[in-house]
C-alpha cells in the first residue's frame, strides 16, 4: 500500500502528459481544417471574381472601308452573331460558295466544278458551264494549266434590301490569292450576289453539299480597286 501511494503522483503526471499530447493534436487536426477552409475559400473567391471580370476584358474589332473611287472612308458594322437563323445560314453558304468556287486547284477542280453547280440556278449554271469550257481562252482551265494555285478569302458579307421589300441580294469582299511557285499575288474583289431558296434537290450528291435548297441565280465580281484586274462580265467568275 505504501509504494502504490509513492506511485499514485507518477502516474497522474504520466496521465497529463497524454492528454496534453491528444490536445495537441486534436488543436493541429483543428489547424489544419482551418487552413484547408481559409484556401478553399480563397479559390472560391478568385474564381468567381475572374468570371465576373471576364466580360470587362474582352477586343472589339473594326473594320474601316475606304471607297475605291471617292476614296470616302466610313466604319463597316461588326456582325455581332445575333441574327435570326435564315440570315446566318445564308451568310454560311454565300462565305462557302465564294470559298469553293472563286478557287482553283487543278488537283480539286473537278469536286469543285461539281459542289459549285449544285449551288447554281438554270441561267447561272448555263454561265457556270460556258466559264469553264476548254473552248473559253478565260476557262480557269486555260488560265491556271500552268501550275498556278488560285486561293479565295471571305473578308465581309453584306446584305441589301430592295425597294419592295425584298432581301434577295448580298454584296461579298473576298481577296485571291494567285499562288505559282513562290511567288503570290492578291488582289482584292467585290461579288454581288443574287440568291434565292429552292426545293432541295432529290440527288443525294447535290443534297450532300447543298441540303436547304441554296441557289445562286446570278453573280457578278469585279475588282474593288480600279485597274487591279479586269471587269468581269454579269454572271461570269473572273
Amino acid at each position: 500500500m505504501k509504494a502504490d501511494a509513492l506511485l499514485d503522483p507518477y502516474f497522474r503526471e504520466a496521465r497529463s502528459w497524454d492528454a496534453d499530447r491528444r490536445a495537441q493534436q486534436r488543436r493541429a487536426v483543428t489547424l489544419s481544417l482551418c487552413v484547408a477552409g481559409a484556401g478553399w475559400l480563397c479559390a472560391l473567391g478568385c474564381a468567381a471574381a475572374l468570371m465576373l471580370l471576364m466580360p470587362l476584358k474582352r477586343t472589339e474589332p473594326f473594320l474601316i472601308r475606304v471607297d475605291s473611287s471617292s476614296g470616302v472612308v466610313d466604319l463597316v458594322p461588326v456582325y455581332a452573331g445575333n441574327a435570326t437563323l435564315p440570315e446566318s445560314v445564308t451568310r454560311y453558304f454565300l462565305n462557302h460558295y465564294v470559298s469553293v468556287c472563286e478557287r482553283f486547284d487543278f488537283a480539286t477542280a473537278e469536286s469543285d466544278y461539281e459542289e459549285c453547280g449544285a449551288f447554281h440556278a438554270p441561267a447561272r449554271n448555263q454561265q457556270w458551264f460556258d466559264l469553264w469550257n476548254r473552248s473559253n481562252p478565260q476557262s480557269p482551265l486555260n488560265l491556271y494549266k500552268d501550275g498556278s494555285i488560285l486561293k479565295s478569302d471571305v473578308a465581309a458579307i453584306s446584305f441589301f434590301e430592295r425597294a419592295n421589300g425584298v432581301s434577295d441580294l448580298a454584296q461579298v469582299r473576298y481577296t485571291k490569292l494567285t499562288r505559282q511557285g513562290s511567288a503570290e499575288r492578291s488582289s482584292h474583289w467585290i461579288a454581288t450576289i443574287q440568291y434565292a431558296y429552292g426545293k432541295p434537290a432529290t440527288d443525294p450528291k447535290i443534297r450532300r453539299w447543298n441540303p436547304l435548297g441554296f441557289k445562286v441565280v446570278s453573280f457578278r465580281s469585279e475588282p474593288e480597286v480600279l485597274g487591279e484586274g479586269t471587269v468581269a462580265k454579269a454572271g461570269d467568275t473572273p
